[in-house]
């Protein structure tokens, strides 16, 4: 995390999302565990090596952005859940919530549920 540790759930969350929009897969990568899984409604990726790829490679659009409008926490900064939308040419795509568990400062498990 770029020379910074970031402790706080939510930060790690929003920082994702930034990274992701921004196409910074080294960052991004930065905020995953080397075990990291992302469930989607189409697929899952598993690792944080294979996720990183599919962000950079082969997912349809790279031209997105993820406002998020609100994070829920719950337990001790490990779940959180971030209500947003999946956005491009300022035009909504769809709603997600993506569920978020996290280990030791890092996201470990994205689960994503879409409109």
């Amino acid at each position: 995390m770029s020379g910074e540790r970031r402790a706080d759930g939510e930060n790690v969350v929003r920082a994702y999302y930034e990274s992701l929009d921004e196409g910074a897969y080294d960052r991004l990568e930065e905020h995953l565990t080397a075990a990291f899984v992302h469930e989607r409604p189409e697929m899952t990726l598993s690792g944080r090596q294979e996720f990183v790829r599919f962000m950079r490679d082969e997912r349809p659009r790279t031209d997105t952005s993820h406002p998020i409008e609100t994070i829920y926490r719950a337990g001790e900064e490990t779940e959180l859940a971030a209500k947003g939308r999946l956005v491009a040419d300022g035009e909504t795509i769809t709603g997600f919530v993506d569920l978020f568990t996290l280990a030791d400062g890092r996201i470990d498990r994205i689960e994503t549920y879409t409109d």
